[in-house]
């Protein structure tokens, strides 16, 4: 355990990012999921919009690598319009 005060700030404050980073990981994979698995249905559209837009938004916030949002927009694209 750390003895000095603003390390033990750290601790806390990097416990609090990787929490919200593990939620907003976990929200990307579940939304190209359901974009890929409703792939060629009316709502397939919103769907890869919204995946698409939150792979952007965590881009934006670093929370993924802007080349690794890419290449998995790139994949989730590739993947439905071959089932489409």
């Amino acid at each position: 355990m750390a003895n000095i005060k603003s390390q033990k700030k750290r601790i806390l404050t990097n416990a609090k990012a990787a929490d919200r980073n593990k939620a907003i990981k976990s929200e990307l994979r579940t939304r190209v999921k359901t974009a890929v698995k409703s792939a060629g249905t009316d709502d397939s559209a919103e769907a890869v919009r919204i995946a698409v837009k939150r792979l952007d938004m965590a881009a934006a916030k670093g929370i993924i690598h802007p080349n690794q949002a890419a290449r998995r927009k790139s994949r989730l694209m590739k993947n439905v319009n071959a089932q489409g």
